[in-house]
Parts: structure tokens; sequence; C-alpha cells
């Protein structure tokens, strides 16, 4: 299994499994991953990292049951997209079994800090890491830890902490828990 999320400081704690940092923003994070999915081809990838959310207190869990592409996201265009992807079904019923505290809801991918209209939960590589993996067929899925709310603009009230720490401890379960996929 290969462990992805945007930034370092993200996976500092994963101990038992493979890394890889993509870079913040949804192009970043898609060509990387999708460049290391190439040369590693992993069994599964689990993308982790922190978000915002609107309604749900830090330092909340969110197993996505969907990631939306929120700046493609047009209801009258004509033009077809691909605008949300869905998680391996049996992977993330087996993150679901090992995380049955986790809130499950979409999650909105955005290539700016509060551009997720579409979700109550919102980050920026999702879609990029999901889609990435889905075209070379490796099961995907993305966790996040809430660390602030959508649109609060003073980051010092930001808990990076407390969603880092809660992210490392799912992240441990469940690389245990799926240690036949690492």
């Amino acid at each position: 299994m290969l462990v992805v999320a945007a930034t370092e400081r993200e996976l500092a704690h994963v101990r038992g499994a493979d890394t890889f940092a993509c870079g913040i923003g949804p192009v970043e994070a898609a060509l990387q991953t999708a460049r290391v999915l190439a040369e590693q081809r992993p069994d599964a990838v689990l993308h982790v990292g922190i978000a915002g959310a609107r309604g749900i207190e830090p330092p909340a869990l969110v197993l996505g049951s969907e990631s939306v592409y929120c700046d493609v996201v047009d209801p009258s265009s004509l033009l077809k997209r691909i605008e949300r992807i869905e998680p391996d079904a049996v992977l993330f019923a087996r993150v679901r079994a090992a995380l049955p505290e986790v809130l499950v809801l979409p999650i909105a991918t955005a290539g700016r800090v509060g551009g997720g209209i579409e979700c109550d939960v919102e980050a920026m590589e999702g879609f990029g890491v999901l889609r990435a993996a889905a075209l070379v067929s490796v099961p995907a899925l993305e966790l996040r830890a809430i660390s602030n709310a959508v649109g609060e603009p003073d980051r010092a009230l930001w808990r990076f902490d407390d969603a880092l720490a809660a992210l490392a401890g799912a992240v441990e379960r469940l690389v245990l828990e799926l240690d036949d996929v690492v």
C-alpha cells in the first residue's frame, strides 16, 4: 500500500507503509501521483491529509464517499467531463470497518481554499490522486482529518496539530488492518 498526502508533514507519523508527498493542488497531485504509480505499482493507495469543513468540528475524521472536482462542476455545460470519482468499493468497506467512527461524506477537491462549494468537506488533492489511481486500476480512497472551518481566515484558529494527530492514529490503525496490501 502507498500512503499519499500533499505534504511530508501529513506523512510524518506513517510507519509500516510506503509514503509519497504528491504536492499541493489537484493538478500537481494528479501528475505526481501518476508518475509514482507508474514507477512503483502499489497494490492500493490510501490518500490522507487535513481538510476544511462546514459544520464539522476538528479533528473529526472523514472518509470520502466520493471525490468531487469542484473546479470543473458546471451543471449548465453541454461538454462532457469527469467531475466525480468514487473510492474502490472493497478498500472502502475494509477501511470503514476498521474505522467505524469516521464520518462518510463526499469530499470536494478545489484548486483554492474556499473553492469547494459542492461539499461540506474541502481539500485540494483527492480527485487528482484518486483519478490517477483509477486510470491504472490501483484501488484508492481518501481519508481526511478536519483542521478548520472553511472560510476561516485566521490560520491561528486552524487546529493543524489536533488534525494531524487524529490522522496519524487512524493511519496507524489502517496500516495494521490492511497489512495484506502493505
